[in-house]
């Protein structure tokens, strides 16, 4: 299956730089895979769409402000991305800028504030860094301190921007788990939903079952091959506690709402492996815990979801193949409807990515 099939044109002005006025203000595409057609409408108006007793799955990590400062033995500047940790809670995968001169000095650090020994290089060339921070406390506290939150390089941000403060706020959904700081990017399908509108939508009788991924930098890894079959899929460690997953295995229960593509990856996920290996993955307490080498594309068919929540998404992004196996599962024709849909979306001044519109498909 050719990469250009999941290619389009997007105007740069659709990107959007900032979130919208209130969480639930962004609009909203509902599609209907039956009738096959869609809908405009408001993201707080999306109760009037759902099925009955909807049962929605989210993603609950919060994003980690991994972006750190600091300056090598001759005094150049060091920018350190905070990855994830090892078995050493001290000890994590890092992307250094300059990777090389960081690395072959051996050590970086913020004078008051904390030492790092570069250990080694990865495969992917990331690195594997030891801190030593002079205060008693961990990573996460450190860069929750002194760290800045990595928005997608699509986000136009200097250093200092006085928007950063909002950023703070709105790259976070309401219900993140702050004890759970182990993403690089958010669960940006999640951004919409205020505690009114989920106070609300609990009221008329949905469910909101959380799950945990560890949302990785590769996320925004483009597809870079010809065929998109040949993609050497990312990977992100998950959880998905007991309580959710039996929920997930109860369809006659209600319809199963994935709140973003992150959510979708983890279940799908996870239901793969109980299939076939369900000793591999499940803990003394019952949850399902792996790290999610999962690729869907079309013609992949799901296993536990019957509808998402997601946002528009870049060209030539896995995001966008698993969008389209969704609109059509176990078929190829959920490609051209993505592409028309999008055009629509387009024609229409959605505003895209992260800080962009939503689309509910069911």
């Amino acid at each position: 299956m050719n990469l250009s099939l999941f290619d389009y044109h997007l105007p740069a002005e659709l990107i959007a730089q900032e979130p919208t006025a209130a969480r639930d203000a962004s609009r909203l595409m509902v599609v209907d895979r039956k009738t096959r057609s869609f809908t405009h409408a408001q993201f707080s108006e999306i109760g009037q769409y759902l099925p009955a007793r909807p049962r929605f799955f989210r993603n609950n990590a919060a994003v980690l402000k991994a972006r750190l400062f600091g300056q090598r033995p001759t005094g150049g500047k060091v920018e350190c991305l905070l990855l994830q940790p090892t078995e050493d809670a001290l000890t994590w995968w890092c992307l250094l800028k300059p990777g090389k001169k960081t690395f072959n000095a051996g050590t970086f650090g913020h004078p008051g504030e904390y030492q790092a020994e570069v250990l080694g290089v990865g495969s992917n060339g990331n690195y594997r860094v030891r801190f030593h921070p002079e205060r008693n406390e961990s990573i996460t506290d450190l860069s929750e301190r002194l760290g800045i939150l990595p928005l997608p390089p699509y986000i136009e941000r200097t250093d200092d921007d006085p928007r950063r403060d909002n950023d703070n706020k709105r790259y976070q959904t309401v219900y993140a788990d702050f004890d759970k700081r182990i993403a690089v990017a958010a669960p940006t399908a999640g951004l919409h939903f205020t505690t009114e509108l989920i106070t609300e939508l609990e009221n008329g009788g949905a469910h909101f079952h959380d799950l945990t991924l560890q949302v990785g930098i590769g996320t925004f890894h483009p597809i870079q091959v010809e065929n998109i079959e040949d993609h050497n899929i990312h990977r992100e460690w998950y959880e998905i506690p007991a309580s959710t997953f039996a929920e997930l295995k109860k369809p006659e229960a209600g319809a199963r709402i994935a709140v973003g593509t992150t959510s979708v990856r983890s279940i799908e996920d996870a239901m793969r492996r109980r299939q076939f290996s369900p000793e591999v993955c499940t803990t003394p307490s019952g949850s399902v815990q792996a790290e999610a080498d999962i690729y869907i594309h079309p013609p992949n068919k799901f296993a536990a979801i019957d509808g998402m929540i997601t946002n528009f998404h870049l060209p030539k992004s896995t995001l966008l193949c698993l969008v389209a196996a969704f609109l059509a599962p176990g078929s190829e024709e959920g490609i051209d409807w993505l592409k028309q849909l999008y055009a629509e979306a387009i024609d229409q001044k959605y505003r895209f990515y992260s800080y962009g519109d939503a689309m509910l498909i069911l």
